[in-house]
């Protein structure tokens, strides 16, 4: 019976294919239920996010990238690294636990839920850590969809500069996207084609988080999953796959992140929710105060 309502709730975190809602629906799903340590959910850990991260992989093509994006690709570059130091040092002053400092710096600078999953095994983060980071870094998320195209409009900005502010600012892909698609479609196409530029940085962060968290091990261990995702980018560039794989494994990839966050949800463990504090919170808006008149003046003037 239990497996049934499993599926069921599974079933409609991929129908809805909100990533927020899956986390809650995950957690939901342990505490009503009550499901043990030994749970299917509980036991998989970050393994179906690390396969979505693997087929995303394959819909990036390394020549289109940065054709498309060469004229943003440096400033992309020097935003995403000027945004996920500062998130450091934020999370430092703050006095924020440094795992969850360096994902909630992760996601904010690059993809946000894709960037959180591929280093939270490199990081060891705890389900309880990973899911905090989501859930703030998915919440700002869903501010942006419905508050930005407000003020893009209001700031008069032009579809161009819109789709690119959005690539700039909003964490998540699909959020980045949903932002844009609400100002404009060419204000949508501008933010895809730009959102590429930060998540090829999903590479040199695996290296920063390996180098950070595990300097002291006399072998370094790199993440098999990630030398696959970058096999997968390169097969994606020598096979040149056409829109309609593209779009395949585009969908795949999502499947696999909703039911991973779904996962991560009910490995919540809710005993240890008092350890929540709205510092990492405070973190996470602080980063935003910083980067939207950055990213703004960025797409404004330069």
């Amino acid at each position: 019976m239990l497996n049934f309502i499993f599926t069921f709730f599974v079933l409609i975190s991929l129908f809805v294919g909100n990533a927020a809602l899956s986390i809650f629906l995950g957690i939901f799903f342990a505490y009503y239920f009550k499901i043990s340590k030994i749970f299917f959910s509980r036991q998989v850990g970050t393994i179906p996010l690390q396969i979505g991260i693997l087929i995303l992989g394959a819909t990036i093509s390394v020549p289109y990238a940065l054709d498309v994006s060469s004229e943003y690709l440096p400033w992309i570059s020097l935003f995403v690294i000027v945004s996920f130091f500062a998130g450091l040092i934020l999370g430092r002053i703050l006095g924020v636990h440094h795992r969850v400092a360096f994902l909630i710096s992760s996601g904010a600078a690059i993809c946000g839920g894709t960037a959180m999953a591929a280093v939270a095994p490199i990081i060891k983060a705890k389900p309880q850590e990973l899911l905090i980071a989501m859930t703030i870094v998915f919440l700002l998320n869903a501010v942006a969809i419905i508050l930005f195209p407000i003020i893009g409009g209001y700031l008069e900005m032009s579809n161009f500069e819109f789709g690119a502010w959005s690539a700039l600012v909003v964490h998540d892909t699909s959020s980045v996207i949903g932002s844009a698609l609400i100002y404009s479609n060419e204000s949508a196409q501008v933010a895809a084609t730009l959102k590429l530029g930060r998540t090829i940085w999903l590479i040199p962060l695996i290296f920063i988080a390996n180098l950070i968290f595990n300097r002291q091990t006399k072998v370094t261990r790199f993440p098999i999953f990630i030398l696959f995702f970058i096999a997968a980018i390169f097969t994606n560039t020598i096979l040149n796959l056409n829109d309609e794989i593209i779009y395949f494994l585009q969908m795949l990839s999502q499947a696999f992140l909703i039911f991973g966050l779904f996962c991560i949800g009910s490995q919540f463990d809710t005993n240890e929710i008092k350890s929540i504090t709205s510092k990492p919170l405070i973190m996470a808006v602080s980063i935003w105060v910083l980067v939207i008149p950055s990213a703004y003046i960025l797409v404004k003037y330069f």
